[in-house]
């Protein structure tokens, strides 16, 4: 018998009546230590000052977060452990509701009404479970991917009937080890067996993200044929058509994908971004819509889906000018966007131009122009700098606006930053024929191509001094700047020097404002800790 005196419960709903009655049914269980909460925020607030034991959530709580949106945040902000017990509560039985919630993996569902009998016997397994499964918790807990190896090792000798739970741990182990063909093989013997569910997904993804298109796509199609109510392999198969460069079935497959689990910010802002690129912009309004209204109180708001939205309500005009009804929802959508991320000054200017470009196009030339202004102001100013397909757009958008000069700043600093991309290069050429911005870093490009060569020789030295001439010529530069502080990570390793340590971390303070979204951002972390711990 599980004995409940020690256990720390929180019981959420909205609801008085059904907080006291479960609050009593706990009571009956021998449980002394029960908190209530009547909304998503309250169990946030209390759950970062409390580590609880179980936690019974009701799905809809009326206004603010729904008990998914609540489980998001917990797991994103990290205020529940592997021990902990989250048990979504619901009335409800929509297909949209099941689907999202169990995107976020509670451990169990109950529906009311219930009894303390069910909800004993609920309980009772759940923390059964996760007794049995407590070696591999307190290695999760502590972080230690390779004692949750272990841990599931030693597990699957002693409990077998364990074994697809302990074989799921393992995989998202050996992934966070970077074991990649040990992974592999496990999810391939996995599937061999019996085709899990999430199984399949991982074996899919792990060989998209390889490059492994054909196998990739066969697995996604194979989960589909068993699974079809499975939103993230019609998730992966859009991915697969991406790749291939067919834009259109993409979106067919995301759109199935949101059919069934609509309740996905995320998911909705990926197929608003595909809709637009598919020339598709009422598709795409409707998915950005439904983004921002879904990401309004998730731990996934992006800004990105707000401007997908103003964007998208532009292009829906085609070649007319937006209707009153459109403008007044762009400006009211740039408000939300700019009073929620208080305090960046480039989300602001985005805004302000996407709104003047709709104004000029709704013949309010002066208000255009006033918005151009202030959004010119604000880019001179940043210290930051964009990802590069976004400060193509904005350069676009200054100069059809008549902002030249700043356009023109902004596709210099481009190609400054991102000047070793022939892609970039090549978008920044189809908005200028100026010679100086075009062969500005000519000179720092073959330093840094003779300095790649020279480090993959093993002329560590050599390829140093060719990164710090590469970057001298364009200290804003991504890539020299990560080269340059590699080289000299590679040599302080060998033999140790404050110095080296020191320049290396100046190199990457120079582009401590990357976006976070630049496929290089993981290797500059990497290397700051690194450099940090030397």
């Amino acid at each position: 018998m599980i004995v409940y005196s020690n256990t720390r419960f929180l019981v959420v709903d909205d609801f008085s009546d059904f907080r006291s009655s479960v609050k009593a049914m706990l009571t009956q269980m021998g449980a002394q230590q029960i908190d209530v909460a009547a909304s998503g925020a309250e169990t946030i607030a209390l759950c970062s000052k409390t580590r609880y034991d179980v936690i019974l959530h009701d799905y809809n709580l009326g206004d603010g977060k729904n008990g998914q949106q609540v489980l998001e945040e917990l797991h994103q902000a990290k205020l529940i452990g592997p021990h902990c017990i989250f048990v979504m509560v619901t009335a409800e039985s929509s297909q949209a509701m099941v689907m999202a919630a169990l995107e976020y993996e509670p451990d169990a569902y109950l529906t009311k009404p219930f009894n303390r009998s069910s909800l004993q016997q609920r309980l009772d397994r759940l923390v059964e479970r996760k007794k049995l499964l407590a070696p591999i918790l307190d290695a999760l807990a502590a972080n230690d991917q390779a004692g949750v190896v272990n841990a599931c090792d030693a597990l699957l000798k002693q409990q077998p009937r364990l074994a697809p739970l302990c074989l799921r741990y393992r995989a998202k182990a050996l992934a966070a080890l970077g074991r990649d063909a040990d992974l592999q093989a496990l999810l391939q013997s996995v599937v061999d067996d019996r085709p899990l569910p999430w199984a399949l997904v991982m074996l899919a993804d792990h060989l998209l993200d390889r490059g492994q298109l054909d196998r990739a796509e066969t697995l996604y199609e194979q989960g589909i044929n068993l699974f079809p109510m499975l939103p993230t392999l019609y998730d992966g198969l859009a991915r697969v058509k991406q790749l291939r460069g067919d834009q259109l079935k993409a979106q067919v497959f995301l759109e199935q994908a949101v059919k069934i689990s609509p309740n996905n910010p995320q998911r909705q802002a990926e197929l608003g971004r595909i809709a637009r690129e598919n020339q598709d912009p009422d598709r795409a309004v409707r998915a950005f819509r439904q983004a921002v209204t879904l990401g309004r109180h998730s731990a996934f708001r992006d800004p990105e889906h707000h401007l997908g939205l103003a964007d998208s309500l532009c292009a829906q005009a085609g070649d007319s000018a937006p209707s009153p009804k459109a403008l007044l929802e762009i400006r009211q959508t740039m408000d939300d966007m700019t009073s929620s991320w208080r305090g960046d000054d480039g989300l602001t200017a985005r805004g302000e131009l996407l709104q003047a470009g709709a104004l000029k196009r709704a013949g309010k030339t002066a208000d255009a122009a006033q918005l151009a202004s202030n959004a010119a102001g604000r880019l001179a100013g940043l210290d930051g700098f964009f990802a590069a397909d976004t400060a193509l757009q904005i350069a676009a958008q200054l100069r059809e606006l008549g902002q030249a000069e700043q356009a023109d700043q902004m596709l210099s600093t481009c190609a400054e930053i991102y000047g070793d991309d022939p892609k970039v290069m090549a978008g920044i050429a189809e908005q200028t024929s100026d010679p100086e911005i075009l062969r500005s870093g000519d000179q720092a490009m073959e330093l840094n191509r003779q300095g790649m060569q020279l480090y993959q020789k093993k002329s560590f030295p050599e390829a140093l001094e060719a990164f710090r001439s590469a970057l001298a010529l364009q200290p804003r530069n991504i890539s020299y700047a990560l080269n340059t502080a590699q080289s000299l990570l590679r040599l302080a390793l060998a033999n140790p020097d404050p110095a080296l340590r020191q320049e290396c971390l100046d190199c990457l303070q120079r582009v401590r404002n990357m976006p976070s979204s630049d496929a290089r951002f993981e290797r500059y972390t990497k290397l700051r800790e690194k450099a940090e711990s030397l």
